[in-house]
């Protein structure tokens, strides 16, 4: 079955579900952020075999600071520790890896892991490997349009000149196609503030499965929905 599927070029994640997870199984939320970071990992691994050239995750939002301090500190130490193992994994997997969001608000030394990371793996030709980190789709655009202006103001950038392509290429997915396929784990049916702009086209796929027990089967039935989809821009159905 599998190897009769069209394989989306670019899909996106809405990692939902962990806390619920955990909270259903007796544990603190913290585990469910745990094992959602294992899954992660997994899925990452699945995608590119399958044939996934760009896969984003929605990690941590504009507005998740707003959670309990406790459960915001171990997210961000998941974070560090991700970092500090990630350019070993990401090498050894040929992945290029990428982190979106406004970097500003993060620590330094997460700062500089980041950095670090997407250096070192900026030519790796396998998986490419999005992190929405401290990201809101709206602060996005906000931001990119700031960029666009001081721009128009120094001369870089003409007015009549801006487009729909100079709109994208001021985000910070610049480069990286727009998702194919949407998933949103864990029942919940909205995009949350999540590539506003860049979800114009794509197909959504909900699915009440929790992010932490989301694995390659369940990854193949958001495929196999995907391919049951008729794709359609300006009214013309895309071949399959």
């Amino acid at each position: 079955m599998e190897e009769n599927l069209k394989i989306p070029q670019s899909v996106a994640i809405i990692l939902d579900g962990n806390g619920r997870w955990a909270k259903a199984k007796g544990l603190p939320r913290n585990m469910g952020h745990v094992q959602g970071a294992k899954t992660v990992e997994e899925i990452c691994e699945a995608a590119y075999k399958m044939g996934v050239q760009y896969l984003t995750v929605y990690a941590f939002s504009t507005e998740n600071w707003n959670r309990p301090k406790d459960e915001v500190e171990a997210l961000m130490k998941l974070l560090r520790n991700y970092m500090t193992n990630s350019i070993k994994t990401a090498t050894k997997n040929n992945m290029c890896v990428r982190i979106i969001g406004d970097k500003s608000k993060l620590d330094q030394d997460i700062r500089d892991s980041i950095s670090k990371l997407e250096e070192a793996t900026k030519d790796n030709t396998g998986l490419h490997f999005q992190i929405a980190i401290n990201y809101g789709g709206r602060d996005e655009i906000v931001r990119a349009e700031k960029r666009m202006m001081e721009d128009v103001k120094s001369g870089k950038l003409a007015i009549e000149d801006v487009s729909e392509k100079t709109i994208s290429d001021y985000l910070d997915t610049a480069g990286i196609p727009d998702p194919d396929l949407l998933i949103r784990t864990c029942n919940e049916q909205r995009i949350s503030n999540f590539l506003l702009w860049q979800l114009a086209y794509s197909e959504f796929y909900f699915t009440p499965v929790p992010w932490p027990d989301f694995n390659r089967d369940e990854l193949i039935k958001a495929i196999e929905s995907y391919n049951h989809r008729e794709r359609r821009f300006g009214g013309l159905t895309e071949e399959k």
